[in-house]
C-alpha cells in the first residue's frame, strides 16, 4: 500500500497508506568520508570521537558500551536468511500479480507513490515496493514495535470497472498468507462509505465522522462498552447516538448481511451507505469466483483510522483458539492492511486530476517475529548459506588441488566452499559441511589426482561415489535439481 515517505508516524501495526514523519537522523552511523584526509597514526581525533558516539561513550579510559542506535537491532544471519525467505515468498506473489517495482527517495516528507504518479502523469499502474521505512515514534521493541522495519507495498492505479482491482488485492492477501502456513486466518472487509452512512443515520454530525471512525476503530481491542464511553464521555456524542451506532458497527458476515443492510429502512435510504453496500455486495460475488470468501468476513467494526480512504477498507488477521472452552477463535494480531483511495493523487496534480487507487500493505515485521518464534520453539535449525559444495582434501600438501577445482567449480557457476587451512583435516571438513546444511562434499586426494577423479560425497547419507572430474560439473547440478 502507499506511504507517506518511508518515513512511518505512530500508528496500528503497518496500516497500508501514508504516513506522515521526519527524516531519519543522521546520527544513527558511523560516516567515514572519503573527502577528509587520514589522520596520522595514533591521532584519535575525528576518528575516535565518531567511533565513541556511536558507542554512547565520552572517553575517560573506559571501554565503549557498544550499542545500536534507539528503537532498532542487529539481526544476524539466520534472522537474514529467514526474513530473505519471507519477503521472496511475498515478492513471488506481487510478480504473479503482474506488478512492477518501483523505488522512490526514503528521505522524502510526502506521498512517494501518489507523488510519483502525479509527477510522471502516470494514470496506469501496477507496482510493488519493498523496502526499510522509519517511525518517528517512541519504539516499543519488547512488543516487535522498531523505529527501523521493512513494509512491502502493492498497489493498482487507474480507472477500471468497480470492485476488480480490490478483488485482487485481497486474492493477494489471501495467497500470501495461505503459502507461509501461519495458521488460521481472517480478511475483514468494510467501506468508509457504508461507515459513514451508518454515523449519517445515527445522527452524528459530519463534523465527527472522523473522530468517531479513530474510536470505533478501537474495537478490536476494547469491548464495546469502552468503546461507548468514549464515544460519549470524550468524543461528545449523545448515549441514544452511542447505542445506535452499537447496533450496526458489531455485526459482521457475508452476502446475507449486505442483504440484509440493503433492506435496511435507514441505510438503504442513505446514498453513501447505498453506493458501498452495492459495491460491497458485487466484491463477495468476485470474491465468491476466487474461491476464498471462507475467510473473508463484512465487518462493520472495521474503520482503519486514517481518513485518505474513500471506498473498501480492509485488514488480515491471525487466529489462534484461546482455549478448549472457546468455540470461536481470536484475533493475534493484524498482519495485513489496506483500501481504496482514490483521492490522493489528485491532491499533488497541479490541475487536481485524480487518479483511482487500491492497495494493501503486508506487516512483514510482525510475520517475520511470528515466524522467527516458530523456529525458536522447533528448534529448527536455519541455513545462513547457499552453499551447495565443501571441497575438501584428505591428506596433507593438497592446498593447490583444492584451489584448482574449487575456481572450475565457481567458474561453473556452482556455489562452493574451502576450509582456509593449508592442511585440514577430512573430519573437520565434513563436520563443517553437517554443521552449515552443505549438501555435498567433493574431495580430492592423491589417488584421485591419479584417477582423474573426484570423490562426491553426499553429506546427509554419507554416501561417496566416484566421479570423472570432466563430469562433477554436471552430476552436482543432477543431484541439486529440486
Amino acid at each position: 500500500m502507499l506511504r507517506l515517505g518511508q518515513l512511518a508516524a505512530a500508528g496500528r501495526l503497518l496500516p497500508a497508506g501514508p504516513r506522515l514523519g521526519p527524516p531519519r537522523p543522521s546520527g544513527g552511523r558511523v560516516s567515514l568520508s572519503r573527502s577528509r584526509p587520514p589522520a596520522p597514526v595514533g591521532d584519535r581525533g575525528f576518528l575516535a570521537r565518531q567511533v565513541r558516539a556511536a558507542a554512547g561513550s565520552s572517553g575517560g579510559g573506559r571501554s565503549p558500551a557498544l550499542k545500536t542506535p534507539k528503537g532498532t537491532r542487529d539481526h544476524p544471519p539466520a534472522h537474514v536468511a529467514l526474513r530473505d525467505r519471507l519477503l521472496a515468498a511475498v515478492v513471488t506473489c506481487f510478480k504473479r500479480h503482474g506488478a512492477a517495482a518501483i523505488d522512490t527517495p526514503v528521505l522524502e516528507l510526502r506521498v512517494p507513490f501518489a507523488r510519483y504518479l502525479a509527477m510522471n502523469k502516470i494514470t496506469n499502474m501496477k507496482r510493488y515496493h519493498i523496502a526499510k521505512v522509519y517511525r518517528r515514534d517512541n519504539p516499543a521493541t519488547t512488543r516487535g514495535r522498531y523505529r527501523e522495519f521493512y513494509q512491502c507495498d502493492f498497489d493498482i492505479a487507474g480507472q477500471f470497472d468497480p470492485m476488480i482491482p480490490d478483488a485482487e488485492c485481497l486474492k493477494i492477501v489471501h495467497e500470501i498468507l495461505s503459502d507461509l502456513q501461519l495458521g488460521d486466518f481472517i480478511i475483514k472487509v468494510n467501506d468508509r462509505r457504508i461507515l459513514n452512512g451508518v454515523f449519517a443515520v445515527c445522527g452524528i454530525p459530519e463534523s465527527k465522522f472522523i473522530t468517531t471512525c479513530s474510536t470505533v476503530d478501537k474495537l478490536d481491542k476494547m469491548p464495546w462498552e469502552e468503546v461507548r464511553s468514549e464515544m460519549v464521555g470524550e468524543k461528545g456524542l449523545s448515549p441514544e447516538a452511542a447505542d445506535h451506532i452499537g447496533e450496526y458497527v458489531q455485526l459482521h458476515g457475508g452476502l446475507d448481511l449486505i442483504e440484509q443492510l440493503l433492506q435496511d429502512p435507514k441505510l438503504s435510504q442513505n446514498k453513501l451507505a447505498k453506493e458501498g453496500l452495492g459495491d460491497m455486495k458485487l466484491l463477495f460475488e468476485y470474491l465468491t469466483l476466487f474461491g476464498i470468501t471462507g475467510k473473508i468476513s463484512f465487518d462493520l467494526s472495521l474503520a482503519r483510522g486514517l481518513d485518505y480512504y474513500t471506498g473498501v477498507i480492509f485488514e488480515a488477521v491471525l487466529l489462534q483458539p484461546e482455549n478448549d472452552h472457546v468455540e470461536e477463535p481470536v484475533s493475534v494480531g493484524s498482519v495485513a492492511g489496506g483500501g481504496r483511495y482514490d483521492g490522493l493523487v489528485g491532491m499533488f496534480d497541479p490541475k487536481g486530476r485524480k487518479v483511482p487507487c487500491v492497495g494493501v500493505s503486508i506487516g512483514i515485521e510482525r510475520i517475520f517475529s511470528i515466524l522467527e518464534q516458530r523456529v525458536k520453539a522447533s528448534g529448527e535449525k536455519v541455513r545462513t548459506t547457499e552453499t551447495q559444495v565443501l571441497v575438501a582434501t584428505p591428506q596433507k600438501h593438497l592446498l593447490a588441488a583444492r584451489l584448482k577445482l574449487i575456481s572450475e567449480l565457481w567458474d561453473a557457476g556452482i556455489k562452493a566452499e574451502m576450509l582456509y587451512k593449508k592442511d585440514p583435516k577430512l573430519l573437520k571438513q565434513l563436520q563443517y559441511c553437517e554443521d552449515t546444511g552443505i549438501p555435498l562434499a567433493a574431495i580430492i586426494g592423491e589417488q584421485e589426482l591419479t584417477d582423474g577423479v573426484v570423490k562426491l560425497r553426499d553429506v546427509a547419507i554419507r554416501e561417496e561415489v566416484d566421479i570423472p572430474r570432466e563430469k562433477l560439473v554436471d552430476e552436482i547440478r543432477r543431484r541439486l535439481e529440486p
